[in-house]
């Protein structure tokens, strides 16, 4: 295994402790963005987070489990598009926990996503198939 697909599958798996992290704090109750997103897919908050989560995760595991480590060309699309998912969602936790001076449902583990997200860019602007 590639130190990109132990990066990438890191990543995935963060994103799962992430997840888990969210729904034990109810996240869908106390951030208005998560509150709008889960409202969308259902009325019920707790099913709509539980259901956006299910796909999100399905889909890193697909990218992780097939393109990534069969090193088809699309992984570095598609590992691209994880690093700014979890850039986007480091950041966004951190900057939501300073502006609520306390903890939030994320900021755990959201450290952890924005170091792999920006190692797993590092790692993709060094070479450029980092899948072979």
């Amino acid at each position: 295994m590639t130190r990109f697909q132990i990066t990438f599958g890191a990543l995935i798996l963060a994103q799962a402790a992430h997840s888990i992290e969210e729904y034990r704090g109810r996240l869908w109750e106390s951030f208005p963005p998560a509150r709008f997103l889960t409202g969308l897919i259902s009325p019920d908050l707790r099913k709509g987070f539980l259901i956006i989560n299910i796909l999100l995760l399905g889909f890193g595991i697909w990218c992780f489990a097939w393109p990534a480590l069969r090193r088809w060309k699309v992984a570095i699309a598609l590992a691209w598009l994880w690093v700014g998912i979890e850039f986007v969602n480091g950041v966004a936790h951190l900057l939501w926990s300073l502006t609520q001076f306390g903890y939030t449902p994320g900021i755990v583990t959201a450290p952890v996503l924005l170091i792999l997200a920006v190692c797993l860019a590092a790692q993709l602007r060094s070479t450029r198939q980092p899948a072979a």
